[in-house]
């Protein structure tokens, strides 16, 4: 539930990709904490009139395991009946000063864009980018390309010091659609 209403979970893409994706476990604290999908929802409540979704949360994990999963999902999206949209949702570095956190998020961007879920997973690492949700834009790179994707392209990119002015400690955010 949002303050724009219900949205429902799809149990049946649910469960193929459960089926599918042997490390996938049912596990409602993972969630508990994960706060994207009250930030996402509305979002897509209000430009998309009807929908459902599957969360995942998904954690760091080891890249084989995110390699997986992203390869499941793309087994799942390929046969399913309905048009599916794949969302990772993460900010990128996290309360560095601004300057600092600039570099490392173009480093990962860079990544993104290039469709190189390998070459994100070790530059979060070599370059300690405290990018939160590298684990899932990891399986959501993998997803598409199996797909067949073959391009990205970033929307906009900001730190909170766009808005608040103080550039001691920020968090980066982009917007990027693969397609």
């Amino acid at each position: 539930m949002t303050p724009l209403g219900e949205v429902e979970v799809d149990q049946t893409l649910a469960a193929a990709v459960s089926d599918c994706c042997h490390i996938i476990t049912d596990d409602p604290v993972a969630h508990s904490q994960e706060h994207s999908l009250e930030v996402q929802l509305p979002f897509l409540q209000h430009q998309v009139k009807d929908f459902r979704f599957v969360p995942v949360s998904v954690g760091v994990g080891n890249f084989a395991a995110l390699e997986i999963l992203g390869h499941c999902v793309a087994h799942v999206v390929r046969t399913a009946t309905q048009p599916v949209m794949i969302i990772a949702s993460s900010d990128m570095n996290h309360y560095e000063p601004d300057a600092i956190t600039r570099i490392k998020d173009r480093m990962a961007i860079e990544k993104i864009l290039a469709l190189d879920p390998h070459g994100l997973h070790d530059v979060v690492r070599r370059e300690k980018i405290s990018m939160c949700g590298y684990g899932p834009t990891i399986a959501m790179l993998t997803a598409v390309i199996d797909l067949g994707a073959k391009n990205a392209e970033l929307v906009k990119y900001a730190t909170s010091a766009d808005v608040t002015g103080d550039l001691s400690a920020v968090v980066g955010y982009a917007g990027i659609i693969v397609s």
